[in-house]
């Protein structure tokens, strides 16, 4: 898998996430302030709750602008045969038979994309896998998940 198609596809994703995370937030905060959610009484909450939905969405796609601006060349050294994995790895691996990678980024965390039939799935430093992948090298395995590294870009 070439890693800056694996990054391309991952930002291109974030960037799908942040633009439907961005309308739903102008959405529910239009809602929020539309005369017809204006409260009939003291038990009425139709316009608290669109604004709390709008802050809540508005937050999001802050994290997600912010993951997507994590996505620098710089947060992605290459990684030459033999090398131990470290943070900005894209990692193949032999999973249950099948193909996967995983991509060790600073943003993004569970994000699962598919390139060419093989699944990457972005991994962040509060990642358990990620903590146990950090200095293994292509070859060797571990006993939970059962995986074999077949390689490291």
């Amino acid at each position: 898998m070439d890693k800056a198609e694996a990054i391309a596809a991952v930002v291109a994703e974030l960037e799908i996430q942040l633009e439907r995370m961005t309308a739903a937030a102008r959405d529910a905060g239009s809602a929020a302030s539309d005369p017809e959610n204006k409260a009939e009484n003291k038990y009425d909450t139709r316009g608290l709750e669109s604004s709390y939905l709008a802050a809540g969405q508005a937050e999001q796609a802050e994290s997600l602008a912010t993951a997507v601006s994590q996505f620098a060349p710089a947060n992605f050294p290459e990684f030459t045969t033999g090398s131990a994995i470290a943070p900005g790895a894209l990692v193949e691996v032999e999973l249950a038979g099948s193909l996967e990678a995983f991509l060790l980024a600073p943003a993004g965390g569970g994000l699962v994309v598919e390139i060419d039939g093989t699944e990457l799935t972005v991994l962040t430093p509060d990642a358990p896998l990620r903590g146990q992948l950090i200095g293994l090298c292509e070859g060797d395995s571990l006993e939970r998940p059962p995986l074999k590294i077949i390689g490291v870009a």
